[in-house]
């Protein structure tokens, strides 16, 4: 049997993936696969999976027809999965020697429905290390009790797919797939129903993914209509948790994030090309008229004066353009 799978989709990243390839043989073992998904790829990576595919123990590759972007990357590599337990990786990123043999210990001996994991950000040679947001480590935990208090960070607020390992329990369950079609934030919408729905959870220090950022062909680099997907996710979350039992403890959790979200783009605006960052202005006016408008008040009223003022003056120009 298949104790885990690794799915590793790849876009474009011929630079990055012998990196990707080698951190992969290091943690090969019998009883792992590895499901390399090749989105369409247009430069040389094609071929260096292929040679992945004969050289790398446990290699599966799949290829999609058309690109179709992160996470029906993903959902391509859950359809194929095998293992017991699931767990993602980017194709421009890269683990530690016997990272997977120590993830796979450390959930089989909490016995969790998943658990979430630290890792380190590499952005040229400067290197950080980026935690769970939980406190305690290496114990059971329900799920919901760490998506509260609404103005502080969070475990919703560690989306990171690849940080962490899944049973397949929830596969089954249909807690693991992706948003079909999202470009930006598919990462969103998945956190925030895993902590809503999954039974167990356990946060642990092991350190042995290493992100890297700043790359040139990543979406949060691109300032394309692309970005603009965070939108439709957070609609999302908001829809989702509106019909959550505990709709009214969680909603101001999520309208608040989404504001911040929001305020975050509108801040940065000047690197979206000029239709659309017109767009960007539009849409978020339109996604707080969205918003339950209770929620909405209190959320802009609990945050600083910046972004408060900043989407504040978004909705307002909205409202004229309008009359």
């Amino acid at each position: 049997m298949v104790k885990l799978s690794v799915i590793v989709p790849f876009y474009n990243v011929q630079t990055y993936a012998p990196d990707t390839l080698r951190s992969l043989r290091a943690n090969a073992r019998d009883d792992f696969e590895f499901i390399l998904v090749d989105d369409c790829s247009a430069d040389g990576t094609p071929e260096i999976l292929e040679r992945a595919e004969r050289e790398l123990p446990g290699a599966v590759l799949v290829r999609h027809e058309q690109n179709g972007g992160l996470a029906t990357a993903r959902n391509t590599g859950l359809d194929a999965a095998r293992g017991e337990y699931l767990t993602f990786l980017d194709g421009d990123d890269w683990i530690a020697p016997d990272y997977y043999t120590q993830l796979v210990e450390i959930i089989e001996e909490l016995d969790v429905d998943f658990l979430r994991v630290d890792h380190v950000q590499c952005t040229n040679r400067s290197r950080g290390v980026h935690r769970v947001p939980v406190g305690r480590r290496g114990v059971a935990l329900n799920p919901r009790d760490v998506i509260l208090p609404a103005d502080r960070s969070t475990a919703v607020d560690y989306p990171y797919a690849w940080a962490g390992v899944y049973h397949r329990r929830l596969l089954d369950q249909g807690l693991l797939h992706f948003t079909h079609g999202l470009r930006t934030a598919e990462d969103r919408p998945w956190i925030w129903r895993l902590h809503r729905e999954a039974g167990s959870f356990a946060a642990a220090g092991l350190l042995g993914i290493f992100y890297r950022r700043g790359v040139a062909s990543s979406l949060t680099q691109i300032g394309d209509v692309r970005q603009l997907d965070f939108i439709r996710a957070f609609d999302q979350v908001i829809e989702e948790t509106a019909r959550d039992r505990e709709a009214d403890k969680l909603l101001p959790k999520a309208v608040r994030t989404y504001c911040a979200i929001i305020s975050h783009h509108l801040g940065n605006i000047e690197r979206f090309e000029p239709a659309v960052a017109r767009k960007l202005r539009s849409m978020s006016a339109a996604a707080m008229k969205r918003m339950p408008q209770d929620v909405l008040k209190d959320a802009l009223n609990s945050m600083d004066y910046e972004r408060a003022a900043r989407l504040r003056r978004v909705r307002r120009h909205a409202g004229t353009v309008a009359a």
